[in-house]
């Protein structure tokens, strides 16, 4: 690599750190090329990224930024995963880290906020933005329902009790 290539990886770094929302540190060695690759396909349908970077050229990178308290976490073989949704990318490290034992967590941050792997652990179980934005429909949309059918059950309660008077007459 050479000088302008490191700048040019430096100023992407850069630009990663100061738009996402959370990013996850983790040690992948002893992870095969297709384990990694699998770990990619994942974090992006989840809307996650997870990229392999250079830790002299990340702590560069994270000079500055909300994120920087990951930078003594960059040690050994390290990768990072990112997204703008504050769950996205803990829930596919988590999944991930379960599934290979080779893949160790060492945490991350959240903003200014920093986190230790237990604090990643926990923000996965969280629900995403998604989720939570179907769980506010449903109890925006809930009351509406519940009224429509609470001004019908009077008259559909009547109908039924003159229809069993008349079944009564009848018979």
């Amino acid at each position: 690599m050479d000088r302008a290539e490191k700048q040019e990886a430096v100023a992407a770094l850069r630009e990663v750190f100061s738009k996402t929302g959370v990013v996850v540190v983790a040690h992948y060695s002893g992870l095969t090329v297709a384990q990694l690759q699998n770990l990619r396909k994942q974090a992006r349908n989840a809307g996650a990224t997870v990229q392999v970077a250079k830790n002299r050229l990340a702590k560069i990178a994270l000079d500055g930024a909300d994120v920087a308290s990951i930078a003594p976490l960059l040690k050994g073989p390290t990768l990072i995963a990112y997204s703008d949704d504050p769950v996205a990318a803990p829930k596919v490290a988590v999944a991930f880290a379960k599934d290979h034992n080779k893949f160790v967590i060492l945490g991350g941050a959240m903003g200014k906020t920093a986190l230790n792997p237990d604090s990643v652990k926990s923000l996965a179980t969280m629900p995403s933005l998604d989720e939570l934005r179907g769980k506010l429909v449903g109890l925006i949309q809930a009351p509406a329902t519940k009224i429509a059918q609470l001004s019908t059950a009077p008259a559909a309660k009547l109908a039924r009790v003159f229809g069993a008077y008349a079944n009564r007459d009848a018979a």
